[in-house]
């Protein structure tokens, strides 16, 4: 669907000094939001200035944009925001879940139920049920890329825990990971040419032994190896020649949101970690006013409500920061990942490119017999054509998921701060307004 106007990119705020205005304050005043949709910059502190994350360049928010009739409301906006090739109906349902951690004398790792509900006639039965580990989604994954090396395969989460947050094979790092196992999968089922790939229909269907046995039967050593040598050759030999324009806006616009989307990342987790030293210094200075008022009869009462106020404070926090891990967190770190995965693609599109370029040259220079290389020019030329035409139909479904997926996990932290505000505002003002009424000294806290 194309809109008719723009409206601003929803952003972060600076992150200087202790990176959060509200953590300088006394618990209840009014701090400055964490995430709003009114801001264009995102920037780093001092000594990171001179990097500026969706500024006002409109190069990475192209197309779909609101029209400014639209409501105002962030989940107005959501709820009007559909994509032209949205299914109507929907023949394939997969969820994730069921964890279960495997010790043996080997390794570690953890296996998940994969159920598949589906009504498409090349499925034998309605309904699947296997288990998979991760070993298994980086198959498919590569199967995927092998069969379709210029469409975008929806990204994995990395094999290892990422910077420190969590320990590997707790319950938090096991959520996460199932979670976007979850996602893989159904991105994949929504795809409308990786739906129909042969290898994710056995992923979903085959047990356990008929999955490995199918393993073995893929491209052996030898194959692999000659793949990666042409790979090599092709970045040796320079650039594209005859590359389109449009590729090159394509690769111009990846770095760029490539560039951006880490930083972005960044200043998220960086966010995260501050909201989480403010709620537990919260925690630890709740209970000195409860300790207080055992010692202060005169104003205890006030006291106690200090220590209530912190309290329900402190309890709002801890709702933002599931929010933010929920909502934000994954959305923006799985399009780091994506960046990746499109830098891949170009780059695969490139080779095939190349490798035309490479025998039309051979054939102006008569280093061979012209009848052979007409014939592999022809296959090369149509191979070039589908491969463009593959990236040309998933790039514009790609870059309509990507700003949905961003409007949606910013609306969400958006009103869950609207939520958080009103919600402390209220505790403080009940906790002024009775205070001002006995005349107590604490009333300006």
């Amino acid at each position: 669907m194309e809109a008719e106007g723009r409206a601003p990119g929803p952003t972060l705020p600076p992150a200087g000094g202790r990176g959060l205005e509200h953590l300088a304050g006394v618990p209840g005043a009014t701090p400055t939001p964490l995430l709003t949709a009114s801001a264009e910059v995102l920037e780093f502190d001092d000594e990171e200035d001179d990097l500026e994350v969706f500024s006002k360049d409109t190069s990475l928010a192209e197309a779909n944009s609101f029209s400014p009739s639209m409501p105002i409301s962030p989940s107005s906006m959501i709820n009007q925001y559909k994509f032209e090739d949205e299914p109507e109906l929907k023949d394939l349902f997969i969820t994730v879940d069921d964890p279960e951690s495997h010790i043996t004398a080997i390794e570690t790792f953890i296996t998940y139920r994969v159920v598949t509900k589906t009504s498409r006639g090349e499925f034998d039965s309605c309904e699947y049920e296997v288990r998979r580990r991760y070993q298994d989604f980086l198959w498919l994954k590569s199967k995927l890329e092998e069969a379709h090396p210029t469409l975008i395969i929806p990204p994995l989460p990395e094999k290892f825990v990422m910077k420190g947050m969590v320990e590997r094979f707790s319950d938090e790092f096991i959520e996460t990971r199932r979670k976007a196992l979850h996602k893989f999968l159904n991105r994949i089922a929504d795809h409308p040419t990786l739906t129909f790939n042969e290898d994710f229909k056995i992923f979903l269907t085959a047990q356990a032994w008929e999955l490995s046995s199918h393993k073995k039967q893929g491209p052996g050593l030898l194959s692999r190896m000659g793949q990666t040598v042409r790979a090599v050759a092709s970045s040796v030999r320079g650039g594209v020649k005859n590359r389109p324009e449009m590729f090159t806006e394509m690769n111009d616009y990846m770095e760029t949101f490539s560039h951006k989307i880490n930083v972005l990342d960044k200043i998220a987790h960086r966010i995260y970690k501050e909201e989480r030293e403010y709620f537990n210094e919260m925690k630890e200075y709740g209970p000195i006013y409860t300790l207080w008022s055992a010692s202060e009869e005169d104003i205890a009462d006030s006291l106690k409500g200090v220590a209530s106020c912190i309290d329900k404070c402190c309890k709002a926090t801890e709702k933002r920061m599931a929010g933010l891990s929920e909502n934000l967190l994954p959305v923006i770190h799985e399009y780091v990942l994506y960046s990746e995965i499109l830098m891949g693609v170009l780059k695969r599109r490139d080779q095939i490119q190349s490798e035309l370029d490479s025998k039309v040259d051979a054939l102006a220079n008569k280093k061979a017999d012209k009848d052979l290389f007409s014939e592999e020019i022809g296959k090369l030329e149509d191979k070039v054509e589908c491969a463009n035409n593959a990236l040309k139909a998933d790039w514009d479904r790609w870059k309509q998921n990507m700003q949905y997926d961003m409007r949606s996990a910013f609306t969400k932290v958006s009103d869950n701060n609207l939520r958080y505000y009103e919600e402390i505002h209220v505790d403080v003002y009940v906790f002024q307004s009775s205070n001002l009424l006995t005349g107590c000294p604490l009333a300006s806290v």
